[in-house]
């Protein structure tokens, strides 16, 4: 079939499904774009040619519609996305920062940045970057270690192969990301006889890896071995939706489990075997028997500082990592079993094994007052403003057994990883692989149009809301209601505290008074405004029956503040300075930093 570039990439697109356990559905749900000289007459006319192929959304910032497709990606736990189309030059750099997010938290989104002419008979264009000493190079290069796959379509037959290849990652459990197909805007409206079985219907097979033979049965011994065990639940669990196998062997074990911020979730949150959240933003319970563990066993973690509280979490323990990707599997030097977690899971399940009754109570006993403190800290009553825990908590009881959390970055996911409450593996999501500050209005986003069914909470800072906030108009137009929390302490109030902690003062973190509820207005949202948690409870309420995306504002105080349970964060400070609060912070650093494993 005789069709441009563009237009066999189009058709291509809206051909490939997946399949998993036998559910087979297609993959990319639509194209979030900007058109501009660098697109509109390739990918636009495509797009615009034939709109029944794949649905097309306008979006109002780059960065911002990538990490609307994120949040879908993710909401669809990795076997949907979405593709993004933007024109040449700051168009295209835009997307740097999403495509950098997509592939730190292993989530599946296609890029299509248009460029600048293949055949360079133009040249320079408009926004083109010139280097003197390598005449291919453009600034979509800058996109090669952001993206799990980067190719140029220089001519319209190379889209062939480029096509199959991004499949092949995106659809990979181990190696999914950002993908960039960089598409010369020449090239994009160049016409080409296509074979018909490339444009045909593809379906990829989601494959479930199965361990070594040899690793699996050196973990299950080890396991049988251990006195205090503990299960560190990853994004891998919620992936593989391998939920209900982390269940069960929890339950004929007795080992307790706790979760990283990506598998928060895994368990809901009142099950016997649940610690909650452990690390840097973890509880006092599963922060109390890290401690003391002896075998810690990593299922579809990729073990951040923020889990292993930058390696002093886990002090005593052996370590065995299940996971799909050989890398993560590989960290910190234990015992790695490269596989799908719910196959491992399922093959443990006929392990003779299970933990003392002694350590089953104090796991117990753990949780029962871990569950004592989220309560107390949820009704502080501190006035005249807010805590922030106190927020969380409404919110929390708003959203109810199916409401969907979004944040991002600041103060907040520290706190929602602590005291949030989901009994749903996708009631909680928390964009903490690259803490994207903007990312919260627009994951939110893509999170919806991932489970338009399902009622979102977005809660935002005042930080992060200043950086994006565009999304909102989004929301809007496409019919796609947000409920968005505006939590406001006027600066940068998570930095803000470490840098007084680390003797700096707060230095640069701290703002003007800004309106921001007056300009979530002026983007078309209702707007609504609480000065206590009685009346973010009314807010909240009002904003369930609304007809369109609603911001809540209220302002809190930063202080009291969660506490950090034992945790430690490696944030180097200075190791000489003139200011005494500086040395004091140097010296619980070096004391903090002897305990790392």
């Amino acid at each position: 079939m005789r069709l441009t570039m563009a237009q066999a990439l189009v058709r291509f697109l809206a051909a490939q499904h997946v399949e998993r356990d036998g559910r087979e559905h297609r993959f990319f749900a639509a194209c979030f774009g900007i058109f501009g000289h660098g697109n509109v007459a390739g990918i636009g006319q495509a797009l615009h040619q034939h709109p029944e192929l794949l649905a097309y959304y306008q979006a109002r910032n780059e960065q911002s519609m990538v990490h609307t497709a994120a949040g879908y990606a993710r909401m669809k736990n990795r076997l949907g996305a979405m593709a993004c189309t933007t024109s040449i030059g700051p168009g295209a750099t835009n997307m740097v920062t999403g495509a950098a997010l997509a592939t730190v938290n292993r989530l599946p989104v296609l890029l299509l940045p248009g460029d600048v002419f293949a055949s360079r008979t133009p040249d320079p264009v408009l926004q083109q970057l010139e280097v003197p000493w390598r005449g291919e190079v453009s600034v979509n290069d800058a996109f090669q270690p952001v993206s799990r796959y980067w190719d140029r379509i220089s001519r319209p037959e190379q889209l062939m192969p480029a096509a199959l290849n991004a499949m092949r990652v995106l659809t990979s459990p181990a190696d999914t990301g950002a993908v960039t197909l960089c598409l010369p805007q020449d090239v994009q409206a160049e016409a080409f006889d296509y074979p018909a079985d490339f444009l045909e219907p593809r379906t990829w097979r989601i494959p479930r890896a199965l361990p070594d033979a040899a690793a699996f049965s050196e973990a299950a011994t080890a396991i049988r071995a251990a006195r205090r065990p503990l299960i560190v639940a990853g994004g891998g669990v919620i992936y593989s939706e391998a939920g209900i196998a982390l269940a069960l062997f929890a339950e004929r074990t007795g080992i307790p489990v706790c979760e990283t911020q990506a598998g928060k979730g895994a368990l809901p949150w009142n099950h016997a075997q649940n610690l909650g959240a452990v690390g840097v933003t973890g509880g006092s319970a599963a922060n109390r028997l890290a401690a003391e563990a002896d075998l810690v066993i990593g299922v579809g973690t990729r073990w951040t500082d923020f889990t292993t509280a930058s390696r002093t979490g886990f002090p005593k323990a052996e370590v065995i990592s299940v996971n799909v990707a050989e890398p993560d599997a590989a960290k910190h030097g234990g015992l790695a079993v490269v596989g799908d977690a719910r196959c491992v899971l399922d093959m443990l399940q006929s392990l003779d094994y299970r933990v003392s009754d002694a350590y089953a109570g104090e796991a117990a006993a753990a949780a029962r007052g871990w569950h004592g403190e989220v309560d107390r800290l949820i009704s502080l009553g501190h006035e005249p403003r807010p805590a922030q825990s106190e927020v969380i908590g409404a919110v929390n009881a708003a959203a109810g057994e199916r409401g969907i959390v979004v944040c991002a970055a600041g103060s907040l996911p520290g706190d929602l990883h602590k005291l949030w409450r989901t009994s749903d593996s996708k009631g909680y999501h928390v964009e903490y692989g690259y803490s994207t500050m903007g990312y919260e209005i627009a994951g939110g986003l893509g999170v919806k149009m991932a489970a338009p069914e399902r009622e979102v909470f977005v809660m935002v800072g005042d930080g992060s809301y200043l950086m994006l906030s565009e999304a909102i108009v989004t929301s809007i137009a496409e019919d796609a209601k947000l409920t968005i929390v505006l939590v406001d302490n006027q600066g940068y109030g998570s930095i803000g505290n470490l840098s007084r902690s680390l003797g700096t003062e707060g230095f640069g973190t701290a703002y003007p008074p800004t309106d921001l509820a007056t300009n979530a207005e002026s983007l078309g949202a209702i707007v609504l405004r609480a000065q206590s948690v009685g009346e973010l409870r009314s807010a909240l309420e009002g904003a369930r029956d609304a007809e369109r995306t609603t911001v809540i504002h209220i302002a809190v105080d930063a202080e009291p503040a969660v506490p950090g349970y034992g945790s430690w964060w490696d944030v180097p400070v200075a190791e000489v300075s003139t200011t005494q609060a500086v040395q004091a912070a140097r010296q619980e650093y070096e004391s903090a930093r002897s305990r790392r494993r």
